[in-house]
């Protein structure tokens, strides 16, 4: 196996810290938190450094990060044969603010903190995913309407430090989510701003007028570690670091250039500053996400175990190929210059790299909170211009399948989702396909008005959960390889 290894240039023990990042977890370490080391490793240092926290869970990966004074290692891999392995000095504190969160407080009061970034996942920032309000019924947002200096949540640290901001006359950091969700910086506006109108709508306007919230857009592909994993990158990259992370090699981060008080100069480390992150992110979540979607729950069907598996099997990367080429991307305003063919034969070139055993019960969870962003807009576009939409039909359907916890054979899983309790109760009284899902698209919480009216979508939904589960999965995928020399049409 060729191995490349590339170690920190700069001296850790001086560097500041200008941002603190919530959500500590793998994806953060892989991706934001490599940006930084890279510009930190251009420069030689400065004032860039990260504090990292997590608010409810993993602690202990912030007691191991501590015990190595925050220094790991990112494996990036080309293929199962070409490695790239890299130390990585950039995260300079990490904190668990569980209960006690006074020193993640000091962090966002300090002067020297100008940016707080985000990777705490859609259900994180406590918005229902069709019409994006604050879930001001959800029992942590209630703990934070009225116990604001204590909060549990995301929006509520961050309107708790900027209240405290505003009254000490710290001029307010800017909030970059990196989050998969299209216009992320303005949903997590949404969120902040609805959270604080509760408090005082004078406070509300201040952070509409002084507080910016950059869109960005995030891509690379970074598996949940686990024992198997940091097994293979000790056997196979001599890498002994409980705190590694393993991705693969594509890295990309296309940010809205909006920091009022100022940023490291990333365009210089590969990250594309624009002015409008849109076209970028909607590109990506309909066609990467979309598809990784697909893959997850009519692979499961499938009892498929990775996305490697997934992508091995002709059938279902005809499917997606159909998906993406015929379905997605017409609905798509492309980014200039971008190739959507060569685009879309990228992302199934990376689907197939056999090295990273992306698990699809990764890609399964939170469903209830990813496909109205992924797949919907898709289908309301297509409904409206009397398009068929075969792909997102069976993707719904065996999602709704998915969530059930049983397949049709009979074998048991975890539905790891907020809405897990909703989807038991409503397959539980519902043994008739079709009472079933006409239950379960009345849910305002996934789907916009529009679909939840059109009769087109119950049916065509409908028929592909009445073959997925009397005919089986490979009936379902009788999809025609497209003809890419009519994309478009």
């Amino acid at each position: 196996m060729k191995i490349k290894t590339i170690n920190t240039l700069y001296a850790p023990e001086n560097i500041g810290i200008g941002i603190v990042h919530i959500g500590l977890g793998a994806f953060h370490r892989a991706h934001q938190a490599l940006y930084v080391e890279k510009n930190l490793n251009r420069n030689l240092g400065g004032d860039w450094g990260i504090c990292a926290v997590n608010i409810r869970s993993n602690r202990l990966l912030v007691d191991q990060l501590k015990t190595q004074s925050c220094r790991y290692h990112i494996a990036e891999y080309t293929d199962s044969q070409h490695a790239e392995l890299r130390e990585v000095n950039a995260i300079r504190d990490a904190l668990f603010a569980g209960e006690d969160k006074d020193a993640l407080f000091e962090k966002l009061l300090s002067p020297h903190t100008k940016i707080v970034t985000l990777t705490v996942t859609e259900k994180g920032y406590y918005v229902t995913p069709s019409d994006k309000k604050l879930r001001c019924d959800d029992p942590n947002i209630q703990h934070d309407m009225q116990s604001p200096t204590t909060p549990k949540t995301a929006p509520g640290i961050l309107v708790e430090a900027l209240f405290r901001r505003k009254a000490l006359g710290l001029a307010p950091f800017t909030i970059l989510s990196c989050d998969n969700m299209p216009n992320n910086g303005e949903i997590t506006r949404q969120a902040v701003c609805e959270l604080a109108s509760l408090r005082s709508e004078e406070f509300a306007k201040w952070i509409k007028e002084n507080v910016a919230f950059p869109c960005s857009m995030v891509d690379r592909i970074v598996p949940a570690m686990t024992d198997e994993s940091r097994a293979r990158l000790q056997a196979e990259l001599d890498c002994n670091d409980p705190n590694a992370v393993m991705c693969e090699a594509f890295s990309q981060w296309v940010v809205e250039d909006n920091f009022p008080l100022g940023r490291p100069d990333w365009e210089l480390d590969g990250v594309q500053m624009v002015k409008d992150v849109h076209p970028f992110e909607t590109m990506k979540l309909r066609l990467l996400n979309g598809s990784h979607s697909l893959l997850a729950y009519v692979g499961s069907t499938a009892k498929l175990s990775t996305v490697a598996d997934a992508a091995a099997d002709p059938k279902l990367v005809v499917l997606i190929r159909h998906y993406m080429t015929l379905e997605a991307a017409p609905t798509l305003n492309m980014p200039e210059g971008v190739d959507i063919q060569a685009y879309i034969e990228n992302l199934i070139r990376r689907f197939s790299n056999d090295s990273l055993q992306h698990k699809l019960t990764q890609i399964g969870m939170d469903g209830s909170q990813k496909i109205p962003q992924r797949w919907l807009p898709v289908a309301e576009n297509r409904l409206a211009l009397n398009q068929e939409i075969s792909a997102i039909a069976l993707g719904v359907a065996a999602w709704l399948l998915y969530v059930r916890g049983e397949s049709v054979t009979g074998q048991t899983h975890i539905v790891d989702d907020p809405m897990s309790q909703t989807f038991n109760e409503i397959h539980a009284r519902n043994s008739d396909p079709e009472s079933l899902i006409r239950e379960m698209l009345t849910l305002e919480s996934v789907f916009p008005e529009s679909l939840r009216q059109d009769e087109g979508f119950f049916q065509s939904v409908l028929n592909s959960y009445l073959t997925l589960t009397t005919k089986g999965v490979v009936d379902c995928l009788q999809f025609d390889q497209p003809d890419t020399a009519r994309f478009g049409e």
